[in-house]
């Protein structure tokens, strides 16, 4: 590189967005992913000792993906060559590989061919590189915000270890933030800038674990606002929430309003009222919440208040919980509202919960002895001591169905359980009538 190139690299590096110039150089510098990249993790050893195999790195933007290819293009001795998969072809792929080839043929030196984006690569253009990573011409890191399991051909995802990278948490987020506003090399600090506490955790929070969306909206909250009287700039909460163009909620998720909004999101869904169930979820999303804490509530509430008048509620429920889990935002919110909506459209019943609850007032008051001929008898000996001796199989019997105490003799005659006559639980009452028609 000479002069000119020198020089002209340092002025793209000053004019480059700031999360562009506060992307970490070193390992010691990267913030969160301690799952993969803890001291005592597989992936810092390989990167420290420069043994890499083909990796490829998977998570939701802004997590650091880029950033640890980065890193490994600053710690390796290997050649790295970067590609993205947006913008390239075949014919770069060929010349990276070429070159790779060449190298290792005449110096002994490895590739390292970094493809950010690689699930963008149609299936011909992976294909292309599998013998070229079969075969160590280069090592592979690809990068991709979709899972590679659906995008990437399966050939390669067996020659590679995969790395999930996820979104960083708000004190991660903090962190980068406080950094950026301190340094005065790469970052705003010869601005000297004021991050106000409530904005730097409203930017954290809001950001959904995107460290790009943070740090986009604080340098442009530094550039467009101007001195204060002590002659500093000052980002406060509203400034932050211009910035990043979301409104500042008032919900504090430790006060009153967390605790008020999450009430009537669930008194909304007991209520039948799926607009206004909808409402709540979409202010509680809007201002951060935590999607597993909501759709934690919507499983209750499909037991508690939905009961058997539609056994699928509490089925939808705990399926978008998990769904939830494994797709995160910003898709969790369709899934949410689907399941919210369900919760608070389907017939209600709380005779579960009422039943449980007795149930329990009954063992807390009487002991009991369970009825001999329902004690275990799946050991020798059980005739002797008279257990399970003239207990009748239900399936035995019309209906797969036999008149037979359950009950202990202290509560014989107890009731916990008392269908409605709402959405399911009619059918249940009615099964009952037809098996007990004394009553």
């Amino acid at each position: 590189m000479d002069l000119f190139e020198y020089a002209s690299s340092r002025k793209k590096e000053k004019e480059a967005p700031l999360a562009a110039r506060m992307r970490p150089r070193t390992l010691d510098e990267v913030v969160g992913q301690e799952h993969i990249i803890g001291k005592d993790k597989m992936l810092y050893r390989a990167i420290k000792a420069d043994k890499l195999s083909s990796i490829i790195f998977y998570g939701p933007p802004g997590t650091g993906k880029t950033t640890l290819a980065r890193v490994i293009a600053n710690t390796t001795s290997a050649e790295f060559t970067q590609l993205n998969a947006t913008t390239s072809g075949k014919k770069e792929m060929e010349t990276a590989v070429n070159g790779a080839r060449d190298r290792m043929g005449m110096y002994g030196k490895k590739t390292i061919l970094f493809i950010d984006e690689i699930h963008r690569f149609n299936k011909s253009q992976q294909d292309y590189l599998l013998p070229f990573v079969e075969d160590g011409t280069v090592i592979l890191i690809g990068a991709t915000t979709e899972n590679p399991y659906f995008e990437v051909n399966s050939a390669l995802i067996s020659r590679s270890v995969i790395f999930e990278l996820r979104p960083l948490s708000k004190d991660n987020i903090r962190t980068l933030l406080e950094r950026a506003v301190k340094d005065e090399e790469r970052g705003l600090g010869s601005l000297h800038p004021v991050l106000e506490p409530d904005a730097a955790d409203f930017l954290a929070d809001i950001a959904g674990g995107d460290a790009r969306e943070a740090l986009n909206a604080l340098e442009l909250g530094v550039l467009t606002t101007e001195p204060s009287e002590d002659g500093r700039i000052h980002i406060d909460l509203d400034t932050a929430s211009e910035c990043i163009q979301k409104r500042v909620v008032r919900y504090d998720k430790t006060g009153d309003q967390h605790y008020d909004t999450i009430s009537a999101f669930i008194k909304s869904m007991r209520g039948s009222d799926p607009d206004a169930a909808v409402y709540y979820l979409a202010k509680m999303l809007y201002a951060g919440e935590d999607i597993k804490f909501i759709s934690r509530r919507i499983m209750i509430c499909a037991a508690e208040d939905v009961g058997n008048a539609d056994p699928m509620a509490l089925v939808v429920a705990v399926s978008a919980a998990q769904a939830v889990e494994r797709i995160g935002m910003p898709e969790a919110k369709l899934i949410l509202s689907q399941a919210a909506i369900y919760v608070a459209s389907a017939p209600k019943s709380n005779a579960c919960t009422e039943a449980v609850f007795a149930a329990l007032r009954s063992v807390r008051s009487v002991q009991t002895t369970v009825p001999a001929h329902l004690q275990d008898a799946h050991y020798s000996g059980h005739e002797k001591l008279g257990h399970g001796t003239g207990y009748k199989y239900a399936h035995d019997f019309p209906n797969h169905y036999v008149e037979q105490q359950y009950l202990p003799d202290e509560i014989l005659g107890s009731k916990f359980y008392e269908p409605t006559e709402n959405g399911y639980e009619q059918k249940i009452r009615e099964y009952f009538r037809k098996i007990h028609p004394e009553g």
